[in-house]
């Protein structure tokens, strides 16, 4: 594994006067229990002032308690919705969740090839609930076309450790450096791990370069099971990054506004509970809590990680 990395800086360029918010496309699959998918990127990045264009690569069958199949739309059908919006208007980021197959894939890689100036956000979730042979396949499709495209790869620790380390023999769980290694490998700067387990009930993030750990932050765990904390996350992230904030910013932000949509999420249904990406819009007369990227300087910015973001007294 190389010693040395060439990293380079995320710039983004922000929406001018004539775009005043900034254009993002996601490529992600419908999620009609509403957790995760489009369903997620629609409600977390208008929150963050975006404009969603939304190309549809397939859709779940699923509900609040599990994903029970997956059906995907042919690589033209993505490669023509995508494209038609984008000979249309300006994009300022690309996020990339679940797409179902390598083909569309491939026409995704193809598409931000062409857009090589823009930042891709790609984020993997937990596939484990797919057939071996086509996790196999998708993650090495995903490896080869995406993730040299890639600028912030998202994922929880378990899950990106399976995928990027699956030789790790150490008693030790890697840490976020050396995950972020192991994607740089194949091209990706940077990485922002979550999920790992931490003393006394706490999980933190890691945002980590392969050279180090640019910032971390810690929060209490909580009792509940979430679904679409991930797509939510990632989401976020992608806006803010879209709207031209530095990526520790950026994460700095995303990882607040996913704590307030956790701290108020709800179980809609039978099953995990969903986290409520628009707790903003009916907050009480106090004021308390508010949209990603939001520029009012009262007291709601103490909420507000720094740029270090290593705060440790987050609870749920």
């Amino acid at each position: 594994m190389p010693e040395s990395y060439d990293i380079p800086p995320l710039v983004s360029t922000p929406p001018s006067d004539d775009v005043p918010l900034p254009c993002v496309m996601v490529f992600n699959a419908n999620d009609p229990s509403g957790a995760g998918g489009l369903s997620a990127d629609l409600t977390a990045m208008s929150s963050a002032s975006a404009h969603v264009l939304s190309v549809v690569t397939g859709a779940y069958v699923r509900d609040t308690s599990e994903i029970h199949d997956h059906f995907s739309f042919d690589e033209e059908a993505v490669a023509d919705q995508a494209r038609a919006a984008l000979e249309d208007m300006p994009v300022h980021a690309f996020k990339v969740g679940f797409v179902g197959s390598p083909e569309n894939l491939s026409a995704i890689a193809g598409i931000t090839t062409d857009y090589a100036e823009v930042p891709v956000i790609t984020y993997m979730p937990d596939l484990s609930w797919w057939e071996a042979l086509a996790i196999d396949t998708y993650l090495d499709a995903c490896v080869e076309l995406l993730l040299p495209q890639t600028t912030v790869l998202v994922g929880n620790h378990s899950t990106l450790s399976r995928w990027l380390l699956p030789e790790w023999d150490s008693d030790r769980a890697p840490n976020a450096r050396e995950v972020a290694r192991a994607a740089a490998v194949h091209g990706v700067p940077y990485t922002l791990v979550t999920g790992f387990n931490a003393a006394d009930q706490y999980l933190e993030s890691h945002l980590a370069s392969p050279e180090a750990v640019l910032a971390s932050a810690r929060y209490e765990r909580f009792e509940a099971t979430f679904s679409g904390a991930g797509d939510t996350l990632s989401a976020a992230l992608t806006a803010l990054i879209a709207s031209g904030a530095d990526l520790q910013s950026a994460c700095a932000e995303a990882l607040t506004y996913l704590d307030q949509c956790l701290d108020a999420g709800f179980q809609p249904g039978m099953g995990h509970a969903v986290p409520d990406r628009l707790f903003w819009a009916h907050v009480g007369e106090d004021g308390a809590g508010e949209a990603p990227g939001a520029n009012d300087s009262d007291a709601s910015d103490s909420r507000r990680y720094p740029e270090d973001f290593s705060p440790d007294t987050t609870k749920h």
